[in-house]
């Protein structure tokens, strides 16, 4: 590489001063975005957890065959719904749940099983769309005007009417969740077929339920808003961990690049004296040479 003078060093040095700015910026942004998030998380999940409660508890008293939901076949045909974020910068954020998701479909192809995929976030439908695989559904820019329960829904239904269709076997969700405000991991949860326990007796301690107006149609109502929930929670999930990951991720790139200009302003210092003492010998010479 070529010697670079005192002034492209100092323009070097100048440009990630800039980068540093614009990183320290992004962390700010991005941890009062996590705050926010948080709070939606927060009230998001004790009501994802109250209601699979409740479908514990009618599980008591209904029998599995009751909806085509609960059937369990044996798994042929998969579905992953893959959620990752549409943007970068973000550390492994992204990287993460793909390479989840590749290892997932690389050993059901080797066992002979058909793999669908449906696609939540730029990221992941970039990653996918060209490598053959049958995408169901590919959906980008949602987290900003589209991340709500309507959306949850079409999709919800979507893979709803697929499971009854006996287009797929069962459903999985690949996201990730926020561990601490700091940590975040890769989660795989099946979705579809609901599981609730198989083997639950009634005790005294037991909810007893006057289901009106049919166990048939209460059933229904609540395993479709659960597969509903379920979809929103995880993007609520993913939205918030990307906001963490994010911010950690911008705040390394900002301790890196006050490394880098610590780094960068000692290799100035010493090409600048040496440009000083190189000059010193010409005029001592040249003094030298008048004598």
């Amino acid at each position: 590489m070529a010697k670079l003078s005192p002034r492209d060093i100092k323009r070097k040095i100048n440009g990630i001063k800039n980068t540093r700015r614009i990183t320290s910026a992004m962390k700010m942004v991005s941890a009062a975005k996590l705050r926010k998030a948080q709070n939606l998380l927060y009230a998001t999940r004790p009501y994802s957890e109250k209601l699979y409660g409740l479908i514990y508890d009618l599980s008591i008293y209904i029998d599995r065959e009751s909806h085509p939901l609960l059937a369990k076949r044996e798994e042929n045909k998969i579905d992953y719904v893959v959620i990752t974020a549409d943007r970068g910068l973000a550390g492994a954020f992204n990287s993460n749940v793909l390479k989840t998701v590749w290892r997932e479909i690389i050993d059901l192809k080797a066992k002979g099983k058909e793999v669908n995929l449906i696609l939540i976030g730029r990221k992941a439908v970039n990653f996918f769309k060209n490598k053959g695989f049958n995408i169901v559904g590919a959906y980008e820019d949602i987290y900003r005007t589209d991340m709500n329960l309507s959306f949850t829904a079409k999709v919800g239904g979507i893979l709803a009417s697929r499971f009854i269709e006996a287009q797929t076997d069962a459903v999985y969700l690949v996201n990730n969740e926020l561990i601490t405000s700091s940590t975040y991991e890769t989660k795989i949860r099946k979705l579809l077929p609901l599981e609730p326990p198989s083997t639950v007796k009634i005790t005294e301690s037991s909810a007893v339920y006057n289901i009106e107006p049919s166990k048939e149609e209460v059933l229904e109502s609540l395993l479709q808003r659960y597969i509903n929930f379920q979809l929103y929670r995880a993007l609520v999930e993913s939205s918030t961990a990307e906001h963490s990951a994010r911010m950690i991720a911008m705040d390394n790139a900002t301790k890196n690049a006050g490394e880098a200009i610590r780094k960068w302003t000692i290799i100035f210092n010493k090409a600048r004296q040496e440009a000083i003492t190189t000059e010193l010998i010409d005029i001592i010479n040249a003094a030298e040479a008048i004598k």
